[in-house]
């Protein structure tokens, strides 16, 4: 017996000496930051983040695969996430409780790091034919996985083109719609199964490179018309055109819409893992175009654009010393 407690003493001994040699060693903070499906923009450019600022910035960042903004929203609610991409308008509708949040009411405990770029609707065909969002009605077409904000910027376009009426079932009358990822949707425009594919992502897109490397893909134009007619009722567009030469064989430039991409918190990470976040993001953007080109959109200015949803205090903090004024939690 005397040997074994001289054997427990000498182990809490040991262990309270290696504490103390780590006692002036602070632990990084870790944050999981929910990104997107693996054949879109969110998931290779938040790998990028993540790595970058586990690299350089003093804390752990560890980018995991998402399911689009609502999921994501779910995740930070859920504890199993501290940072999220999330589209700007979708955002809006969970700090709100509003549209695709109805239901479940509002998610509010997070606030934004920053607005990155402009996230387009992407209508993507294989048909020559398919010019205009008109030239759908009849057709099969994915609308993004139930659900999601690429669903409901579906429903919003075919809306102002008066193809988004749906039965007492939610079923569209007026076009054949599908419920796919950026992925199975382009699996099954190769295959025949669909006409067209609705995709919400920064242009370019992994899933829309790949397809346009195999077969001859056209981007299906919005016409002004409609897109004021859009803005008019949904100020969270914003009109947008995708360059000539952005995708395989795209000879012209395409017009469309977009919304925000931006980058939330949950309000209980702290401050200074937020501040060093958003610094080494827009730091060191200018010397990173060539990992991934959506740093060569980034500004100070659009960062800063958010007023939907107050910013994350880290967040306010950078922003302020840059010279700018955004909304937070504290107002």
């Amino acid at each position: 017996m005397k040997k074994f407690l001289a054997m427990i003493l000498v182990l809490m001994m040991a262990l309270s000496l290696v504490a103390c040699g780590n006692s002036g060693e602070e632990e990084p903070v870790r944050m999981r930051f929910v990104t997107g499906g693996s054949s879109g923009t969110y998931f290779a450019f938040g790998g990028n983040i993540a790595q970058h600022a586990t690299n350089n910035a003093g804390i752990e960042v560890l980018a995991v695969e998402g399911s689009g903004s609502k999921a994501n929203c779910q995740e930070l609610q859920a504890g199993n996430a501290e940072l999220a991409f999330c589209q700007s308008d979708v955002m809006a509708y969970a700090y709100e409780g509003t549209n695709l949040f109805a239901t479940e009411g509002k998610i509010d405990n997070f606030s934004t790091v920053a607005a990155l770029y402009m996230e387009q609707v992407q209508i993507v065909t294989l048909d020559p034919n398919i010019k205009t969002v008109a030239d759908l009605e009849g057709k099969r077409v994915s609308v993004g996985q139930a659900g999601s904000g690429v669903y409901f910027n579906a429903v919003d376009i075919l809306t102002a083109y008066g193809l988004g009426d749906v039965d007492a079932e939610g079923k569209f009358t007026k076009i054949i719609g599908t419920y796919q990822s950026f992925a199975d949707s382009a699996n099954s425009l190769k295959d025949g199964q669909i006409d067209a594919a609705f995709i919400v992502a920064g242009a370019p897109t992994t899933a829309i490179v790949e397809l346009a490397t195999t077969k001859t893909t056209y981007l299906v134009e919005l016409e002004d018309s409609y897109i004021e007619k859009l803005l008019a009722a949904s100020p969270y567009y914003a009109k947008a055109v995708i360059p000539a030469g952005t995708y395989n064989g795209q000879t012209e430039d395409a017009t469309t819409v977009a919304v925000g991409a931006v980058v939330l918190a949950r309000n209980d990470v702290p401050e200074e893992a937020i501040y060093a976040l958003t610094a080494d993001i827009f730091d060191n953007a200018a010397n990173l175009v060539s990992t991934h080109p959506k740093y060569g959109e980034l500004s100070l200015e659009f960062g800063a654009s958010i007023t939907s949803v107050p910013y994350h205090a880290g967040a306010a903090k950078y922003f302020t010393e840059k010279g700018f004024t955004v909304p937070t939690l504290a107002e």
